[in-house]
């Protein structure tokens, strides 16, 4: 370990420090401008037409439009069903836990190529804000089940 020492005058320590908390402050801005353009423009899905993209995207083949639109509240707490819901969504890099207590829009459309199912699956993309922030594939039936929105590789 090097310890180096100066005699800086008052006068130069001051405008020393000022000009290290200048460039901390503008290391804070560069980074946090970083993070926000680093966001995937994959997961912008303002529009019907980039939703289904997203979908497209991801190896479904979606109807066009939506079979359903609406607004779901979520709880203020992480409870059940949500929380084994939330468990799903951090398999596939999502999180709701940020969304707590706030109103997301759903939309399901149809999907035509889930393999051997060639009907009663579906895709929910849930939005907040124009983002695409979880979602899930459901197939009903008597053997019906929830999946991730990563195509099943076979």
């Amino acid at each position: 370990m090097f310890i180096v020492t100066a005699k800086v005058p008052e006068r130069r320590g001051v405008l020393l420090g000022a000009l290290v908390v200048l460039a901390a402050l503008a290391a804070a801005l560069l980074l946090r401008g970083r993070s926000a353009a680093a966001e995937p423009d994959a997961l912008r899905a303002e529009t019907n037409a980039a939703r289904v993209a997203y979908l497209a995207s991801l190896g479904w083949e979606a109807e066009e439009e939506p079979i359903e639109a609406l607004l779901v509240a979520l709880p203020g707490e992480m409870v059940e069903p949500y929380r084994s819901y939330n468990d799903l969504q951090l398999r596939q890099g999502f999180d709701l836990t940020p969304y707590l207590g706030e109103t997301l829009e759903r939309y399901t459309y149809a999907v035509r190529n889930y393999p051997g199912r060639p009907r009663g699956c579906q895709a929910d993309l849930y939005l907040s804000g124009g983002r695409i922030v979880a979602g899930d594939i459901v197939c009903s039936g008597a053997d019906g089940f929830i999946a991730p929105l990563e195509f099943p590789r076979e």
